[in-house]
């Protein structure tokens, strides 16, 4: 970690990386921005997997007195991770064949099939504790009524992977047991959550003459407001969608699973570890003797033994981890490898068959309706995720190491 005091911050910027060369110029304007905010407590965090986001790294951590930021925990409110653990070994079930190819082939295929990628939705409305409980409590915010449309539509999205970098795994750790991995958030929810609320913050720090240059992208709402409470409320709304969504999704994975090995295994499967855990969002936490909204973009919570996941890219190597609670990071660690190449990039630097070919040379099967995209996700186009895991050595303790076996993508 390196910490830059110049003419360019009024507040320190943390950075857990090796040095300036290390990360990108635009990044750390965005950095330096986020030091000029006069609400921010101590200093601006950015993980070793930092990069240029909208306004805000992703990334980064930030803790605020008083005020929220749309931006700053972005678009997919609640995006993160899930993992459950099995019994069963890898090495037993990938050389079994069915008549239509290796099981690993039919349970990717059959969790394609099962599972809305990309732009869809079911076609029917799906149960939802998160959104009968929000149908009951929202009501009062009339103000937001395009919001409350979204509660109806989310009946349909909930339980659904979306696209992107977003994706469901079958995983094998070092002792050789198949894992359930998976990386998905709020779908359309949080995206309209924020862009409703990051409008309304922009034209009220018009309205009040704000010293946030509006070119920064950090519009801000009070917390004491009726607008800082409302997105508040909207916000943890999203968030438990995030967090069902992903536990409605593992549930559908384990039952397909579970199919699969009945008909052509002997084997009983038993579940172990459990996480389930978000990247994209605002709480509040008192760090340094103060209560501050601690806003987390692509970062992910690490208390003191807090256990996490943090994915590497497609046919890379993921990691289970424990917090170690560093102060100086907020309790933060990265969220994953961080991108090298943005999407655009990636498409111009790596061909689709380049990433099909090393997929097969790995063994991975991959699960994806259009691959003329698939070079997106290439493991290239990201950072090396044991560089980063080196980076983060006085953040969090590597607990399972795992390795992609194969992968269902929107």
């Amino acid at each position: 970690m390196f910490v830059i005091c110049s003419k360019k911050t009024k507040h320190p910027i943390k950075i857990w990386l090796q040095g300036e060369t290390s990360i990108e110029e635009s990044c750390l304007e965005q950095a330096y921005n986020l030091s000029q905010l006069p609400f921010i407590h101590k200093w601006v965090s950015l993980m070793p997997d930092t990069h240029t986001g909208k306004g805000m790294p992703i990334g980064g951590v930030i803790a605020a007195e008083g005020v929220i930021i749309p931006n700053a925990v972005g678009v997919d409110i609640g995006c993160g991770m899930a993992f459950v653990g099995t019994n069963i070994k890898v090495q037993y079930i990938k050389d079994i064949k069915t008549p239509n190819g290796s099981l690993i082939q039919g349970i990717i295929g059959d969790i394609l099939r099962n599972i809305p990628v990309s732009f869809k939705h079911h076609k029917t409305i799906q149960s939802s504790y998160t959104l009968d409980k929000a149908k009951n409590e929202m009501n009062k915010y009339e103000k937001d009524v395009e919001l409350l449309d979204q509660i109806e539509d989310g009946y349909f999205q909930i339980g659904t992977l979306g696209g992107g970098n977003h994706f469901i795994e079958l995983q094998e750790d070092e002792e050789g047991n198949l894992g359930i991995m998976l990386h998905s958030g709020s779908r359309n929810f949080g995206r309209r959550v924020c862009d409703h609320f990051n409008k309304m913050a922009r034209e009220l720090n018009e309205k009040w003459h704000s010293a946030v240059p509006l070119e920064y992208r950090l519009a801000f709402l009070p917390v004491d407001t009726d607008e800082g409470k409302r997105y508040i409320d909207w916000m943890n709304l999203a968030l438990d969608f995030a967090y069902e969504n992903r536990e409605k999704m593992i549930t559908a994975v384990t039952i397909i699973i579970e199919k699969w090995l009945e008909k052509y295994t002997d084997l009983n499967i038993e579940y172990t570890l459990e996480i389930n855990c978000h990247h994209n969002y605002a709480s509040l936490e008192n760090h340094y003797c103060k209560n501050v909204w601690v806003h987390r973009k692509g970062a992910t919570r690490a208390k003191q033994g807090e256990l996490a996941v943090i994915p590497g890219a497609m046919g890379s190597y993921s990691y289970i981890v424990q917090g170690k609670g560093n102060k100086e990071s907020f309790c933060s660690s990265s969220h994953g490898a961080g991108r090298r190449y943005s999407r655009k990039a990636a498409m111009k630097n790596f061909t689709t068959e380049e990433v099909m070919n090393d997929l097969k040379k790995s063994g991975i099967i991959l699960g994806k309706n259009k691959k003329n995209d698939v070079a997106e996700e290439s493991r290239f186009a990201y950072k090396n995720i044991d560089e980063v895991m080196l980076n983060q050595t006085d953040l969090v303790d590597p607990l399972k190491k795992l390795k992609t076996v194969g992968v269902v993508k929107g």
